[in-house]
């Protein structure tokens, strides 16, 4: 399958919100536990540096990544990006093309830095993809993230230098 990454386009938001809030339900990766509708997807989509939606040949949506300033001010040239695949297509590597994408883009946005500040312990896959790309991982941080059963695991930010 080959992957077209495009910027955000209103007329893909009812794919973009569904495989967002895939990834909000499952509970173990993003720190949001609020869904996206149409009206409030467009405007977060819209409202990121830059949205990445991956589509393949035949223009179906199959994945998506955010990217944004991490903070403001003097530390506002590190970037943050969120990425998300449909379920069904996960382990083809679209989020490989994903992250490799928003570093470039990341680049060209004029950042230097791109930061993830909540990884998952137990996201093997992200941790994996991370390090064959490069980042560095930073000292874990205990019970960082509230899985939706109420307990807690650990959080293991991510670096890179663009």
């Amino acid at each position: 399958m080959t992957i077209h990454i495009t910027p955000y386009d209103p007329r893909d938001i009812l794919s973009l919100c569904a495989i967002w809030n895939d990834v909000v339900s499952d509970g173990i990766a993003f720190p949001q536990e609020e869904r996206l509708s149409a009206e409030n997807g467009d405007a977060f989509f819209s409202g990121q540096t830059f949205t990445g939606v991956a589509k393949d040949d035949d223009g179906i949506v199959v994945g998506l990544y955010i990217l944004h300033p991490n903070n403001v001010g003097r530390c506002g040239h590190i970037a943050n990006a969120s990425y998300a695949v449909d379920k069904s297509l996960r382990g083809q590597h679209i989020g490989e093309t994903l992250v490799k994408h928003s570093m470039s883009q990341a680049k060209a946005e004029g950042f230097r830095i791109l930061q993830f500040n909540a990884v998952v312990a137990s996201n093997v896959h992200a941790l994996h993809l991370y390090k064959r790309l490069g980042f560095t991982a930073m000292t874990e941080i205990p019970g960082g993230f509230r899985l939706p059963d109420g307990t807690y695991e650990d959080i293991i930010p991510h670096f890179i230098v663009l």
